[in-house]
């Protein structure tokens, strides 16, 4: 103690060399910390459950013919059809490998709870689920495997305890009562456990509902007995003192005896090249502490640099504070001579300048947490409030745990040669002159200009992936998606999955497209079953009028299903044939528009206007006609087919409507001060000049004159007589200057 009471009088007698030493030190620790936050949220921290290094994740890659349906929780390699699942299960009980094997796949549901509905994200589990993840119930019961004997059964679902808190206050009375799942009633059995969103990253599920209860959930949907839909996603825990190359080996036997005897004979269209593919797929097992999401794979890269750059920062503010401790120790050679002198030890003297790094280290510590939490909050309020939900701004242990470690690691790194240095003085001269050793003294001389040096690299290496970062940015913002994504607004409607009829869905859908449109600013609203630019796929084999698929013909294709107004809209431009209308209803006939690639892949060229196609794969019957191309966009690079709503903005053709929905609303902005429209936004050409008023909206003075009237406003911006510039939602009339 003796030792911090004199360092924390020494720090403050130099309180400017104090002062900057712990600002560089804040700025390094907290920004290590920061990104090491999300570091561990998403790449290191395990699920939170019982030995997660036992879970392990499949996928088999290879040819999967028919429907596949692959979303946040992992690529399409890694979703199996329902059947195989049950299969594997079956097959897994006379093996020694696992304790079991679970499916889930995430779904959105319109929730109906006392007198409150909303919309969110859950997910349908295997019975399997929890007894694999060796959880226990926070309150009530989990779900087991009893629950998902019956198809379209049980009618139960288990809260999670995030959605416990926030709309149940933590009522311990909700076991037994019902909510509102999508339209249908489902009596709440158990809360999960604290602390667990599933097995998901990215996605914080409400309610974990019986997978076999997928069906009841979207009405008309009819995959549980179709090998060739794919869509489940699987996991198990290994058994204590199997190894993941075990299992892999163990299971590969009866996965390829259900490929091979059950599964092959179903195919149709196959070369013998690709059917030999298609019996060869592995099936591959790796490691799940971490759960099962793309999002793991997409972050590292990026924050393993993001890593390595404020690691960067920290050593050159170390190497900052190391030359400012060694410019210091030069005042202080004489005061460290006098206490040799008179008897001090230089290991005394060591553990004295020591105390006063980690002291100075210390608070830089302090307030590096500080720095990481408000950097945090940053990161959050730059990105969208769906990522943000994903992000835990909390410092948690771990993260508390490597401050102090790179608190101590810093103190360490720059306190220790200058602590060294200042004890070696040479004790005559320093003595007869009271001012120290000059700090030109060749030992410090070389330290310090390596300091220097070694600054002035990490600087420029710095420098470098700055602007590296910065022509990256502008790149990506170069890039022609195709469409213009600007100014749009995306919201989730599901009036369906709320007990509408097909009829009230489509009158709530117009009405709300009318009255959308109808905002000041509003330049166009429409609406798509697949959200834009969300990474969703949906997709199927198709059947194309005049191409003849051969045996090994690619005859997959990617969906969505849109409203009027589409393409227009998002200003996707129409190379040939029309858009979406509202004639194009359940009555008329079914109607499609593709893409460039998919006129490509089928060789369709620009005369695709006017054939056919199916859906259904496999030479199917040819049930929709092609009345436009449209360009292809950077979301659908691939072959893409684009059907109308019928009835709803949403619904499939092959069935009478669809549960969801996304309207998109796309405003106009001013192209000049790019404020969006409103009753004092004048909208005008990117010839005009902007003033901001004193209340705080934009004003845009013009330089050319009104499309209206053909007059020019005075200096002033004011109109002159004899025009109207009157506000107005047409760009035709004149606007108020």
């Amino acid at each position: 103690m003796p030792n911090f009471r004199l360092a924390l009088r020494m720090l403050f007698k130099t309180p400017f060399v104090t002062i900057v030493a712990i600002v560089s030190l804040a700025l390094g620790i907290g920004a290590n910390a920061a990104i090491f936050s999300l570091f561990n949220q998403m790449l290191l921290r395990p699920l939170p459950v019982p030995e997660p290094g036992g879970l392990v994740n499949f996928s088999s890659p290879g040819p999967k013919p028919g429907s596949n349906s692959c979303g946040l929780a992992g690529e399409c390699d890694a979703v199996f059809s329902y059947p195989m699942y049950l299969d594997l299960e079956k097959a897994q009980t006379s093996l020694t490998i696992f304790t079991g094997i679970a499916a889930h796949v995430l779904f959105d549901a319109n929730i109906a709870a006392r007198n409150q509905t909303s919309n969110g994200v859950s997910v349908l589990v295997s019975g399997s689920y929890f007894p694999v993840l060796a959880l226990t119930p926070a309150m009530g019961r989990l779900l087991t495997p009893e629950d998902d004997r019956t198809i379209g059964e049980p009618h139960v679902a288990v809260l999670s305890y995030g959605f416990w808190q926030s709309r149940f206050g933590q009522d311990p009375n909700v076991i037994n009562q019902e909510l509102i799942v999508n339209g249908q009633t489902l009596t709440i059995v158990g809360v999960a456990p604290r602390g667990f969103e599933g097995t998901t990253l990215g996605a914080k599920p409400q309610l974990f509902v019986p997978i076999t209860m997928r069906a009841v959930m979207f009405p008309g949907w009819k995959g549980f007995d179709d090998r060739r839909n794919y869509w489940a996603y699987l996991f198990a825990r290994r058994k204590p003192g199997v190894s993941i190359e075990q299992a892999r080996v163990a299971l590969a036997g009866p996965y390829h005896t259900l490929l091979n005897d059950v599964e092959a004979p179903l195919q149709k269209g196959m070369s013998e090249q690709t059917m030999t593919r298609f019996r060869a797929k592995p099936m591959l097992l790796t490691l799940g502490p971490q759960g099962q999401s793309n999002v793991i794979g997409q972050a590292r890269p990026p924050l393993t640099l993001l890593f390595g750059v404020t690691g960067f920062v920290l050593l050159i503010a170390c190497a900052n504070i190391a030359n400012l401790l060694l410019a210091r120790s030069a005042a202080r050679a004489g005061e460290m001579a006098i206490r040799l002198s008179i008897g001090a030890t230089r290991r005394q003297l060591v553990s004295q300048l020591l105390s006063e790094s980690m002291l100075l280290a210390l608070f830089g510590g302090a307030a590096g947490i500080l720095v990481a939490r408000w950097t945090l909050d940053l990161m959050v309020s730059l990105v969208s409030r769906e990522a943000a939900d994903t992000i835990d701004v909390a410092l948690h242990p771990q993260v508390m745990a490597f401050a102090a470690a790179l608190t101590i690691g810093t103190g360490a790194l720059f306190g220790l040669f200058p602590a060294l240095h200042s004890t070696r003085p040479d004790l005559i001269s320093s003595l007869k002159g009271q001012a120290g050793q000059p700090s030109g003294a060749r030992a410090a001389a070389r330290f310090r200009t390596s300091l220097a040096t070694a600054q002035i690299a990490l600087s420029m290496a710095l420098l470098v992936v700055a602007g590296l970062f910065t022509r990256s940015l502008l790149n990506v913002s170069r890039v022609d998606l195709g469409l213009k994504a600007d100014d749009v607004i995306m919201f989730r409607v599901s009036p369906e999955l709320n007990g509408y009829s097909s009829e009230r869905s489509k009158q709530l859908f117009e009405r709300l497209e009318d009255e959308l449109a109808a905002i000041p600013g509003a330049n166009g609203v429409t609406a798509g079953r697949v959200a834009l630019l969300a990474g969703d796929n949906w997709g199927n084999s198709v059947s194309v009028e005049g191409f003849k698929a051969g045996p090994d013909t690619d005859m997959g294709s990617r969906f969505n299903e849109v409203a009027p107004g589409y393409f227009h809209t998002l200003g996707i431009p129409i190379l040939s044939g029309r858009e979406f209308t509202r004639a194009d209803s359940a009555a008329a006939p079914k109607v499609v528009v593709v893409n460039e690639a998919f006129a490509k892949k089928f060789n369709l060229g620009r005369e695709a206007v006017g054939k056919h196609i199916g859906d259904t794969g496999g030479g199917g019957p040819l049930t929709m006609e092609i009345v436009g191309l449209v360009q292809n966009t950077s979301d659908r690079s691939r072959s893409t087919c684009d059907r109308r709503s019928i009835p709803t903005p949403c619904s499939r053709t092959s069935r009478k409507s669809c549960r969801s929905s996304t309207p998109i609303c796309r405003s106009r902005i001013c192209a000049r001060c790019r404020s969006r429209c409103a009753r004092t936004c004048s909208w005008i050409d990117s010839s005009a000049s902007c003033r901001r008023r004193s209340r705080g909206w934009r004003r845009c003075s013009p330089r050319s004159a009104c499309t209206a009237c053909s007059r020019t406003p005075s200096r002033s911006g004011r109109a002159r007589s004899g025009c109207a510039w009157r506000s107005a939602p047409r760009p035709s009339a004149c606007a108020r200057w």
